[in-house]
């Protein structure tokens, strides 16, 4: 094992846990029995790459949310979202689905129909992000952001596209309810870039490529959690692809159960009886849905 230079002696390595569903790859990085959470994240999978081929695809069936909002960000492929407020979007590489539970919500995620008559490739991450106490029972709503709208920057070799909060000069649309930070990096083969510093808590999670930090290389699928307040400065050793996040800690525990997250844990035993009882509401055009677990 190699000695990490000073620069990267803080720094956490979480290695996510993989699982194959039918040849979709999803790998599960938070939580984590070495983080359990980076900021207001407290969930985060890697999904593929996955090349499907025809007639098949994506079929997440109606579930419920409390106390959370889901991000889903995509580099390959496209999702149908529909949800209990007759929200219908389909999202594609660069754009953000944003939705709020709440106070509760249900939603689907299915590959159209019309992306099912041709192999198509699907690859992405999906997190959660854990809602203020003050604001845990706070109005379901959804948003959907375009690539367009979404703020980039190029220099160097460098290309960043802000997803949430504010960094490296830019300023997201995406409404949240604590500082939270989210990017979506490309770096060419030796680029460099400095990871801004004023957020309490960062991480990084590298899709594809390498990284060098201060003399320690860092290969792809593996998430690496700063300390507080350090200067980190990243190189590619390859063409890289990461994604940035982070933000405020949270402001006290969470329980996460199911799909589930709340800081009071009868209000997710409220929730599973809700479930139980269809109380959530129904979703337009779909008529399965995903049982309470156990």
């Amino acid at each position: 094992m190699s000695t990490l230079a000073p620069q990267s002696a803080g720094i956490i390595v979480v290695e996510p846990v993989s699982r194959d569903l039918g040849g979709f790859a999803v790998r599960r990085i938070l939580p984590s029995a070495k983080r359990r959470s980076v900021g207001p994240f407290v969930f985060l999978d890697h999904m593929g790459p996955a090349l499907m081929r025809a007639g098949e695809g994506m079929d997440v069936r109606p579930h419920p949310h409390i106390g959370l909002a889901t991000l889903t960000y995509l580099t390959e492929g496209s999702i149908r979202h529909r949800d209990t407020l007759g929200s219908v979007q389909d999202i594609e590489p660069g754009a953000v689905n944003w939705m709020t539970a709440g106070r509760g919500i249900a939603h689907s995620e299915r590959t159209a129909p019309s992306d099912r008559l041709a192999p198509h490739a699907v690859h992405g991450m999906q997190s959660w992000v854990a809602l203020p106490a003050a604001h845990e029972e706070t109005e379901p709503f959804f948003a959907h952001h375009d690539a367009t709208g979404l703020p980039r920057a190029e220099d160097r070799g460098t290309a960043i596209r802000l997803i949430a909060g504010r960094a490296f000069g830019l300023v997201s649309p995406v409404v949240t309810f604590s500082e939270t930070l989210q990017a979506d990096l490309r770096l060419a083969l030796g680029a460099r870039l400095t990871l801004p510093r004023e957020h309490p808590e960062r991480a990084l999670y590298l899709l594809d490529g390498g990284l060098s930090i201060a003399g320690e290389e860092f290969g792809p699928h593996r998430m690496l959690v700063f300390r507080p307040g350090d200067e980190v400065v990243v190189e590619a050793t390859a063409p890289t692809r990461a994604f940035l996040l982070g933000g405020e800690p949270l402001d006290g525990p969470r329980h996460l159960w199911w799909n589930f997250v709340s800081s009071r844990r009868e209000r997710i035993e409220q929730a599973k009886e809700d479930w139980r009882a269809g109380r959530f509401g129904a979703i337009p055009g779909e008529t399965e849905f995903i049982p309470l677990p156990g």
